[in-house]
C-alpha cells in the first residue's frame, strides 16, 4: 500500500484486491480494533495503522484489507462514516495508483458551507450525482472551515454536480460549487487578473530612516494614495519595507515602472505589484519543489570537506588522493571564474569510509599545502 491518501483510478469492479482506505481515525485508534469493527463485515486478511516512519505516531489514516471484494464492498455502502473510538471515520476504494487525484479530473470545491454539514452530509448531497471517489469537509478545531471538497470517479458527474448544487441554498446559506483548481492555477488567474487592476505596490529595500510621511512624499507623484505603511517590527525598527495604495491603476502602475530599480539614499529600490496570499504561497511551494528535486538528484552518500587545497587541484586530482578509502559517488573542488576557491568536498558511500578519509588525510600535504579535512552532514546542501 501507498503512505500517502490513495484515491481509486476506476471502477469498484476494477478493485480486487478488497482494500479500504480508513481515514480521519482517531490517534488512540489501534490495528485491533480496526479488526474488530470491520470483522463482521467478512473475513479479513489484515488491518494497519499508517505511522510516521521517525515518531511512530498515528497520522490518521490506515487500511482495511478483506479477503473478498463483495465484503469490502458490503463494508464501503454500510458503514462508512460510523464510529470508531467515538469518531466517525471516512471509507473509500484504496488503490496506489493516485495518477487520478493528482489529475483533478472529476474533482469539486465547495465554500460557504453551514457548520453543521459534516461529511455524511456532504457525502449523501452529492452521491446524486454519480460515484464518489472521496469527500471531506476541511476542519479545524473549531469545526468545520466553511469549504470542501468532492472527488467523483468522472467529470460528468463532477459536471453534474456542479449544473445542479452551484448557488443552492443548503440551510440558509448559498453555497459555490465549481471545479477544483490547484494552487498554481489559481495563483495565475489571481496574477493575470490582478496585472490589469492592481492598485496595492509592494516597496523594499529602503534605508532605517523610511517612515510613513517619506514613503508617502516619494510615491505621492504618481496619483492620490489612499494609504501608506513602513512595516515595522516590535521595536518600531523599520523592517526596510512596505505598501503603498493608489486610488487608481494608472497610478500605481507608473509608479512601479519609473521607481523600480531606483537609487533612493544610496539604496536601490525593488518596487511592484503587491502579490496576493496565494500568489505568494505558490511561490513558496514552487522554490520547495525547485530545492526538493535538487536535492533528490544530488549523489548521496556521506561528505567530506576539505579546505587548504593547492591552486593545481581540480576534480580528478581530488578524487585520485581519496579513491584509496573507498567508493566515491563525487569529488569537486569549488571555483570561481576558472579559479580554484581552496576547498572542495568528497562523497562516500558510508560513514566508515568518510571517517577513515578524515583521520589519515587531515593535515597531509597535497600539491605544496597541509589539508585541513572534517566530516560533513550527509545529504548535506553543497
Amino acid at each position: 500500500m501507498g503512505s500517502g491518501e490513495p484515491n481509486p483510478a476506476g471502477k469498484k469492479k476494477k478493485y480486487l484486491k478488497a482494500a479500504l482506505y480508513v481515514g480521519d481515525l482517531d490517534p488512540d485508534v489501534t490495528e485491533d480494533m480496526l479488526y474488530k469493527k470491520f470483522r463482521p463485515a467478512g473475513p479479513l486478511r489484515f488491518t494497519r495503522i499508517c505511522r510516521d516512519p521517525v515518531t511512530r505516531s498515528p497520522l490518521g489514516y490506515g487500511y482495511v484489507n478483506f479477503r473478498f471484494p463483495a465484503d469490502a464492498e458490503w463494508a464501503l455502502n454500510t458503514m462508512n462514516f460510523d464510529l470508531i473510538n467515538g469518531k466517525p471515520f471516512r471509507l473509500m476504494w484504496s488503490q496506489p495508483d493516485d495518477r487520478l487525484r493528482k489529475s483533478g479530473v472529476g474533482n469539486i470545491f465547495i465554500k460557504n458551507l453551514d457548520k453543521s454539514i459534516d461529511n455524511r452530509a456532504l457525502f449523501y448531497l452529492f452521491s446524486a450525482f454519480g460515484n464518489i471517489l472521496s469527500c471531506k469537509v476541511v476542519c479545524d478545531d473549531n469545526g468545520s472551515k466553511g469549504y470542501a471538497y468532492v472527488h467523483f470517479d468522472s467529470l460528468a458527474a463532477a459536471n453534474r454536480a456542479i449544473w445542479h448544487m452551484n448557488g443552492v441554498r443548503l440551510n440558509n446559506r448559498q453555497v459555490y460549487v465549481g471545479r477544483f483548481k490547484f494552487p498554481e492555477e489559481r495563483a495565475a488567474e489571481v496574477r493575470t487578473r490582478d496585472r490589469a487592476t492592481f492598485t496595492n505596490v509592494f516597496v523594499k529595500n529602503f534605508g532605517d530612516d523610511m517612515d510613513d510621511e517619506k514613503l508617502k512624499e516619494i510615491f505621492s507623484e504618481y496619483g492620490s494614495t489612499e494609504s501608506v505603511k513602513v512595516i515595522r517590527d516590535a521595536s518600531g525598527k523599520s523592517k526596510g519595507f512596505g505598501f503603498v495604495r493608489y486610488e487608481t491603476h494608472e497610478a500605481a502602475q507608473k509608479a512601479v515602472l519609473d521607481l523600480h530599480g531606483k537609487s533612493i539614499d544610496g539604496k536601490v529600490l525593488y518596487v511592484g505589484r503587491a502579490q496576493k496570499k496565494i500568489e505568494r504561497l505558490a511561490e513558496l511551494r514552487r522554490r520547495f519543489e525547485r530545492l526538493r528535486l535538487k536535492e533528490k538528484s544530488r549523489a548521496p552518500g556521506v561528505p567530506i570537506y576539505i579546505k587548504n587545497l593547492d591552486e593545481t587541484i581540480d576534480d580528478e586530482k581530488l578524487k585520485e588522493e581519496f579513491s584509496s578509502f573507498g567508493s566515491i559517488s563525487r569529488a569537486k573542488v569549488m571555483v570561481e571564474v576558472g579559479q580554484g576557491k581552496g576547498f572542495g568536498v568528497v562523497c562516500f558511500s558510508s560513514f566508515e569510509e568518510a571517517t577513515k578519509a578524515v583521520d589519515e588525510m587531515n593535515g597531509r600535504i597535497m600539491g605544496s599545502k597541509p589539508l585541513h579535512v572534517t566530516l560533513g552532514q550527509a545529504r548535506r546542501r553543497w
